[in-house]
């Protein structure tokens, strides 16, 4: 198996190119059910990064190979937002969702909207605090909540919601407070919604439902990322996190797209697909 550690070269991405050509030339019955399902199947970008660093185009041919059509990008390795945009028309994608990084955010809220505006992005996600940025005091997520509200009141006035996503440090206590009862409880529901990783979720021991039933209609996203038995990432399906049960409680969410996403895998192709075939299953017995 590939290392890791070993950058993905433009050889090793033409090759997988190739094979997933070959899988797109085939009879897609998954593509098909997706279709009549009451949602799709997305890809959050982050999970082929490498991919992109080689060619943005020819990941998005690669990954509507398999059948996705909605994707969440993670940075856009170069491209203009109409560079980005007339990709996903030629491959008949489109983008509901962008993670972009805080300081994005502290810079210009207003280039956020205009290159949101400009791709399609219906959310804008913080994605991420590093260390520095989340400090020790739970003075910092008073401080992010109040930005957010007023970011998300900006995003608002141009038709694109705001969300916040999570890792599992927001679900340790700081100053004897939860970070994520902060971003909740100090933000309003018409400015402010999250993005629920289920992963990371999970892997805090917080119940979603739980969350789903004190904050209803807040969680419009979902990270659909599997966990195995010894608590690391799995392809989607083939882990021990009950989606299922999980999205049987959408409409409380209220659940908007849903994106397979994987951290770090040593098969992108595989993990994609397998991604995509259990995700479209899930929202088919919606």
């Amino acid at each position: 198996m590939r290392n890791l550690s070993v950058p993905f070269t433009r050889r090793q991405f033409l090759k997988t190119s190739a094979a997933a050509a070959a899988i797109s030339a085939l009879p897609a019955p998954l593509a098909l059910a997706s279709d009549k399902a009451r949602h799709h199947a997305g890809l959050q970008l982050y999970t082929l990064r490498d991919w992109m660093k080689v060619s943005v185009p020819g990941t998005l041919k690669l990954v509507a190979g398999v059948g996705y059509r909605e994707l969440e990008f993670a940075g856009y390795f170069g491209q203009s937002p109409e560079q980005i945009r007339s990709m996903l028309d030629d491959e008949g994608l489109r983008a509901p969702s962008a993670h972009v990084p805080l300081t994005d955010f502290q810079d210009s809220v207003n280039k956020v909207i205009d290159t949101a505006q400009a791709i399609g992005h219906k959310y804008v996600v913080v994605p991420y605090l590093t260390p520095e940025q989340r400090g020790n005091s739970i003075d910092v997520y008073k401080k992010l909540a109040d930005d957010m509200q007023s970011w998300g009141e900006a995003c608002n006035r141009a038709n694109i919601s705001l969300a916040y996503h999570n890792h599992d440090f927001e679900f340790q206590k700081t100053d004897g407070q939860l970070p994520y009862d902060i971003l909740l409880n100090n933000t309003d529901d018409n400015a402010v919604c999250f993005e629920l990783d289920l992963y990371w979720t999970a892997k805090a021991g917080v119940d979603p439902v739980t969350l789903f039933n004190q904050h209803p209609g807040r969680f419009k996203l979902f990270h659909v990322k599997d966990m195995d038995s010894s608590g690391a990432f799995a392809d989607v399906g083939t882990g021990t996190i009950d989606f299922n049960a999980i999205f049987s409680h959408a409409d409380k969410a209220g659940l908007t797209h849903q994106f397979v996403e994987r951290d770090q895998t040593q098969d992108k192709l595989a993990t994609i697909q397998q991604g995509y075939k259990a995700l479209t299953q899930i929202l088919q017995q919606r």
